[in-house]
């Protein structure tokens, strides 16, 4: 199944909802960042999430980040998404290995940790909306679900799952959110949590072929869902070499010089992709020559 994500609505516009299948996002940046299971779960989750998330946003040029800042070994997720289906993502440790917990799944709360979750939506206004919550579980969902809850009062359902293969690549991974809006009818509500209980895990939905509309219709389907839209997703990131010459030339002479003078190259790594970008040393001069302070 290819990757893609729907925006939808029920119960006439009290309720809205975003389900996404990421699978070939997550495969995508385990490859790129060599990430051990845990990490490619935890990171898989927060993708998903940031994916439904950036579908919210309105601009074209409208950016959300989430940021997992815990005290667990993982050292921290970072994850940028807009809203035209492109995520990029990276965690601090992506090697950490952790037995699986209670239940015998991943153990992702162990590996994030206890902190703090920032989400920062940049609109193009002089500053970013920001809102931070403590880090109830470190499973990504119920933290994604209590961040809307406290910091936008808005009630959240928040389902997310990666499934791995034996050989450690990715087999499944998606999500689903659904949000109350104002005013919502008592029954409506009633309907949604009795669905939701009896839902199986995000894993198991995708594992036996179920779709996103699969999904929001098992849940929705008799409140009148709505689909709006389908869109592709992708882990796409927009680094560049001449995005990278700019970040040096922001040094500023003093600092490229002390560089300069050590007569070796310099590397620059993204986070993101883990894509690096060496200049020699006469280019370094080349860069020297453009900045002017």
């Amino acid at each position: 199944m290819a990757d893609y994500m729907i925006r939808a609505a029920a119960a006439d516009n009290f309720v809205r909802a975003f389900a996404v299948t990421s699978r070939g996002v997550t495969e995508y940046a385990r490859k790129r960042h060599n990430l051990s299971p845990v990490a490619s779960a935890a990171l898989g989750r927060t993708m998903a999430a940031g994916l439904m998330m950036g579908a919210m946003m309105k601009g074209e040029k409208d950016v959300l980040t989430l940021r997992f800042m815990g005290d667990g070994p993982l050292g921290g997720i970072t994850v940028t998404a807009g809203p035209n289906g492109n995520v990029k993502g990276y965690v601090g440790n992506p090697s950490v290995v952790l037995p699986p917990n209670e239940f015998g799944h991943f153990d992702v709360g162990g590996a994030v940790g206890k902190g703090l979750l920032h989400v920062l939506r940049d609109i193009g206004l002089k500053e970013p909306y920001a809102g931070q919550v403590d880090i109830q579980s470190g499973e990504i969902a119920q933290d994604i679900a209590y961040y809307y809850a406290v910091s936008e009062q808005v009630p959240t359902v928040c389902a997310l799952g990666v499934l791995m293969n034996k050989d450690n690549t990715v087999r499944e991974s998606g999500g689903y959110i659904i949000q109350l809006m104002p005013d919502c009818p008592d029954d409506v509500i009633s309907a949604i949590e009795k669905k939701v209980t009896a839902m199986p895990s995000v894993t198991e939905l995708l594992r036996t072929g179920k779709t996103p509309e699969d999904i929001l219709t098992e849940i929705l389907g008799e409140l009148g869902l709505v689909i709006f839209e389908s869109m592709p997703v992708h882990f796409k990131c927009d680094c560049s070499r001449e995005r990278v010459e700019k970040a040096l030339i922001a040094l500023g002479r003093r600092e490229l010089m002390s560089i300069i003078d050590d007569g070796r190259d310099e590397t620059l790594n993204c986070a993101f992709c883990n894509t690096d970008y060496t200049f020699t040393n006469s280019e370094l001069r080349d860069v020297l020559r453009k900045c002017t302070k």
